[in-house]
């Protein structure tokens, strides 16, 4: 071990193992968002989600491999595990790096194409045909649960099916006892819920954002500390 700083080495392992906890937690959160019942119905209206949280599922799990090489190269002081171990580190960080200006720079593409989605959910719920009526139910108990109504104006997105009657409930019908102007309106004869569901399904969107963009910044200062300390030390066993 000589030539080899005790202190880097465990240091080396310690920024790992850190590494390793975060990869855990990506793979946590992810899976949690995956199973929880808000995802299982937001997907309902926009089956794009499902896709980026694979995604997180497959990088979390890719960033907890990472961290048991750096663990493994930085007490075994193995040069092999060190260099897979920076690779990998290095281009993760820079495929968030690039993912984070992709996302800034076409953000408001992407906000086009979600509503654009939504307007071909809008365009389902006014359908007549016989493939539509499945995604008609599931939305309509989505509206009952979150207390929305519609995609985007309300129930006026229901067309000429809203005074059809699915299932045992009608069409946004306001559930509560005494309706209040703030959650309900008058719509063609009832009280019906008023708020979209576009804007609930947004904001939930941008609520699990938050905590995966929270999560993503701690871990790019874990990953150059992870390249500066996994770089030191395999020149340091080099020079052994």
């Amino acid at each position: 071990m000589a030539g080899v700083s005790s202190c880097m080495k465990y240091s080396m392992f310690i920024f790992n193992f850190l590494f390793w906890v975060c990869g855990s937690i990506i793979l946590g959160v992810s899976v949690w968002i995956r199973v929880s019942k808000d995802a299982q119905q937001v997907n309902v209206c926009n089956s794009s989600l499902f896709a980026g949280v694979d995604l997180l599922i497959a990088v979390g799990s890719i960033i907890m491999v990472l961290g048991f090489l750096g663990c493994c190269g930085a007490i075994k002081e193995s040069q092999c595990m060190l260099l897979l171990f920076f690779i990998g580190l290095l281009l993760i960080l820079i495929l968030q790096v690039t993912g984070g200006i992709l996302g800034a720079v076409y953000r408001s593409q992407i906000e086009k194409s979600f509503n654009k989605t939504l307007l071909a959910s809008v365009d389902s719920l006014q359908s007549s045909a016989e493939e539509s009526k499945v995604f008609q139910e599931k939305f309509q108990k989505f509206e009952t649960m979150n207390q929305c109504c519609g995609l985007l104006n309300g129930p006026a997105d229901w067309g000429k099916n809203f005074n059809v009657p699915l299932g045992s409930n009608k069409i946004c019908e306001c559930e509560l006892k005494n309706p209040s102007t703030d959650l309900c309106t008058y719509f063609q004869g009832r009280y019906v819920y008023k708020t979209p569901c576009g804007e609930v399904i947004k904001e939930y969107l941008k609520d699990h954002l938050l905590i995966i963009m929270g999560i993503a910044f701690g871990l790019a200062v874990i990953e150059i500390l992870g390249l500066g300390f996994s770089m030191s030390l395999y020149c340091q066993i080099q020079r052994k």
